[in-house]
């Protein structure tokens, strides 16, 4: 008998991270993945675009979270998937990254109770974190306590890095429930690799391969205060007097830009070329020929890392140090920003290697893990 396994996709990067997993799951002949989105990013350009670049057929289970603040999202959310979960009875449910869906549709899960034990011999789902054990030690994100909850529940926890697996084991889990996959979108990224080296997205925006920046905001604590915000802006003129500046605007960023009349003035620069969202493949290719990334996002971060160009990321810390004690990544302030630019735009490549289990075939990992734990569970309960 086949087994349910379902994928939980809301923001962007969940997107990336379900495709090659979906993909390889789907070549087994004992696996049936089943995509359900939250519909936590609704915009066509965050969402059912990724799809599409992504070989991703649509979902084919959508809850409509829509916005709102933390609670109303984690609360409907829960909602919406506990119901769903009574009528499908999945063996399994992946939720990834950091996100609200991420918390609620694990709670969701983990305080179910099946009518009668399913295929996997339980009384509910087995839930698995894929990208577990990441941590800023920063609890005024909402990213980490979404985090912190998730590992604390989930019954699987993939990691991407050494670090992951560390952090789980001095919160005290035990290590049978951690395994080390790797990096999930590294897989996106290869898969998608000729598509994305296909295209010449600077030159529709006027600029030439090389000779920018790509910048990427929308965390809170840069775009929601309008003191911040405008200092931001008034960095990124100085900036992109340096070097060009293409800056594809969050929805969230796009709002606050313009309820703070900032948005004027980034028009105005010449060197600065601001974009609507784009998809995985057009934002990519961005990417990969930019000179460098200037962001405060999460998974670029490890994207430039692999790709060895290097980042700026205007945070006080990150859950993923691994980008910077192997990879290229610096954080940075407001204060110091320029500085580091200035040693980037100077210094000679440097020649990296990625970090360990980024290389691709992490969704074939994850597909043994778990075909170990639905299959050996299956069998122990018959």
């Amino acid at each position: 008998m086949k087994k349910t396994i379902h994928l939980i996709a809301a923001a962007r990067p969940n997107f990336m991270k379900i495709a090659p997993l979906y993909h390889e799951l789907a070549k087994k002949e004992w696996a049936d993945p089943v995509i359900v989105h939250t519909g936590q990013h609704y915009d066509i350009n965050m969402s059912d675009a990724f799809f599409q670049d992504l070989r991703l057929p649509d979902p084919h289970i959508h809850l409509g979270a829509g916005t709102g603040s933390h609670a109303e999202q984690t609360g409907k959310l829960m909602i919406a998937y506990e119901k769903n979960l009574l009528e499908t009875k999945p063996d399994m449910v992946v939720v990834v990254g950091d996100v609200n869906s991420t918390i609620a549709c694990t709670m969701a899960a983990v305080k179910l109770q099946y009518p009668e034990p399913n295929t996997n011999g339980l009384n509910r789902p087995v839930v698995a974190h894929l990208e577990a054990g990441l941590r800023s030690f920063d609890r005024s994100m909402p990213e980490e306590v979404n985090r912190l909850a998730t590992d604390a529940l989930a019954d699987l926890l993939w990691t991407p890095s050494p670090d992951g697996n560390e952090h789980l084991r001095n919160e005290g889990v035990a290590e049978e429930k951690v395994a080390r996959v790797g990096n999930i979108m590294i897989d996106s990224l290869e898969m998608m690799r000729e598509k994305i080296e296909s295209l010449n997205v600077c030159s529709e925006v006027g600029t030439t391969q090389g000779s920018y920046a790509v910048v990427t905001l929308h965390r809170p604590a840069n775009v929601d205060n309008h003191q911040n915000l405008e200092q931001l802006c008034a960095l990124l003129v100085r900036v992109s007097r340096k070097l060009p500046i293409i800056f594809p605007v969050h929805p969230r960023t796009r709002k606050n830009l313009e309820s703070a009349n900032l948005l004027t003035m980034l028009e105005q620069e010449p060197n600065i070329f601001l974009l609507e969202p784009q998809s995985y493949v057009r934002f990519m290719n961005l990417v990969f020929n930019c000179r460098l990334v200037i962001t405060d996002s999460g998974g670029i971060q490890e994207e430039t890392t692999y790709l060895g160009i290097p980042c700026l990321t205007l945070r006080p810390n990150t859950e993923r140090p691994i980008t910077i004690n192997e990879g290229t990544n610096r954080l940075c302030d407001l204060g110091n920003v320029e500085d580091y630019l200035e040693e980037t735009l100077s210094a000679d490549a440097q020649d990296k290697q990625p970090p360990e289990f980024w290389d691709g075939k992490t969704a074939a990992r994850i597909s043994e893990q778990i075909e170990a734990a639905l299959l050996d569970a299956g069998e122990a309960a018959a």
